[in-house]
Parts: structure tokens; C-alpha cells; sequence
């Protein structure tokens, strides 16, 4: 029986039990980068860790709330262009329109006063008619007039 007892702890310490197997990568991993590699990757974490904050110094601005306040008022001054440039072309619409109003306005005063022009024609020449009608009229009555009348 102890026999048996033995070969089932020898199979489950060989099934269940990994520490051998882990113990042994472990090794081969420290000795991968601490033997062959020869320390090479924490020298270039330690100057990586050393570049870090000299970047940080260089890169980043020290007054942030200078730079804020630079970057609002080229804000507002990009802002106050683009309305200027939009009142701009708003006038220049409105000057165009009203041109094109007032081109238009200009051809309507003058079929106006083409259409007076035709108008005061056709009066003067009813006016004529009628004046010719009446003296012709009127001379007729003067002759009618002398014949009746003794001399």
C-alpha cells in the first residue's frame, strides 16, 4: 500500500505540481536577459527614464496659463477677421443687390417715360384733331355768318 501511496504521489506531483517546470523558465528568462544580454535593457530603461524628464522640460511650456491666455486672444482676434470679412461680403451682397435694383429701376423709368413720351403723342394729336374739327367748324359758322348777314 505504501507503495502504491508513493507512485500516486509521485503521478500527482508530476501532473499537478508545476513548480519544477516554472522554477526552470524562470531561470531561463533571468539568465536570457541578465547573462546574455548583459544588462542592456535596464540601461536603456535608466537613460530612457533620464530623457523623460528632460523632454518634459524642453517640450512642455512652464506658464501654461500664458499660453492659454496667448492662444484666447489670437482666438478672439481670428474670430473678430472672420466677421469682418463676413460683413464684407454682406455688403458687397447688399451693394450688388442693390445696384441690380437700381439698373432694374433706371429701365422701368425709362419704359416710363417712353410710355409718357407715346401717351403725350396721342393727346397732342387729339388735341390737334380737335382743334382742327373746332376751326374748320368755326369757319364754316363765319361763312354762314357773312352770307346771312347783309352787307
Amino acid at each position: 500500500m505504501d507503495k502504491i501511496a508513493k507512485d500516486v504521489g509521485d503521478i500527482q506531483s508530476r501532473l499537478l505540481d508545476h513548480r519544477p517546470i516554472i522554477s526552470a523558465e524562470v531561470r531561463y528568462f533571468v539568465r536570457e536577459f541578465e547573462e546574455k544580454r548583459g544588462h542592456r535593457e535596464s540601461r536603456l530603461l535608466e537613460n530612457l527614464n533620464k530623457m523623460v524628464p528632460e523632454a518634459n522640460e524642453q517640450m512642455l511650456p512652464t506658464d501654461l496659463e500664458g499660453m492659454m491666455s496667448d492662444v484666447v486672444k489670437r482666438l478672439e482676434a481670428a474670430n473678430h477677421m472672420a466677421e469682418r470679412v463676413q460683413q464684407r461680403e454682406l455688403e458687397a451682397q447688399q451693394s450688388t443687390q442693390l445696384q441690380g435694383n437700381m439698373e432694374r429701376l433706371k429701365d422701368e423709368w425709362t419704359d416710363f417715360l417712353k410710355a409718357q413720351q407715346r401717351l403725350k403723342e396721342e393727346v397732342d394729336e387729339e388735341h390737334a384733331k380737335a382743334v382742327g374739327q373746332l376751326s374748320t367748324r368755326y369757319t364754316e359758322k363765319k361763312k354762314d355768318l357773312t352770307k346771312l348777314s347783309p352787307l
